[in-house]
């Protein structure tokens, strides 16, 4: 029986605590691409370590949980490199176009009942399907 659906839940679930603890931490929203947007052009210098630690949790927590993993977990991601370049900095043209991303928007504005990040999700839910429509089945790059 596949349970890769487990690790989701688990991914999920904390992903939602991290924006809790956040949130009553300090009182801020956990948008990743506002943390990483202000250390990039410079806004977040009075919040400059408590960005880098945010960041450092998201990619050593990983490394750590890695001898967790009972098998490799398919990601059926694609080979081509210059797709995902392309791919992750549309994300983030895109998450600078929406202020705010799906950690932001998705998980912290839905939760609070934000209308902004509501009609925000909703918006990038329907634009990634229809790149995933576009890239897959009219172009086959994916």
């Amino acid at each position: 029986m596949h349970q890769d659906w487990i690790w989701g839940l688990v991914g999920g679930g904390l992903i939602g605590l991290a924006g809790a603890v956040y949130l009553l931490g300090n009182g801020r929203i956990m948008g990743a691409s506002g943390i990483i947007g202000g250390l990039v052009d410079g806004t977040g210098r009075d919040t400059l370590w408590e960005r880098l630690a945010f960041l450092a949790g998201v990619i050593v927590l990983p490394v750590l949980l890695t001898p967790l993993y009972a098998q490799q977990i398919a990601t059926n991601i694609t080979d081509n490199w210059l797709v995902i370049v392309v791919a992750g900095l549309l994300v983030g043209v895109g998450a600078r176009i929406a202020n705010g991303c799906t950690s932001g928007h998705g998980v912290c504005g839905i939760s609070r009942f934000s209308l902004r990040g509501i009609v925000a999700t909703v918006f990038y839910i329907l634009a990634g399907g229809l790149a995933v429509a576009l890239f897959r089945h009219v172009l086959g790059v994916i």
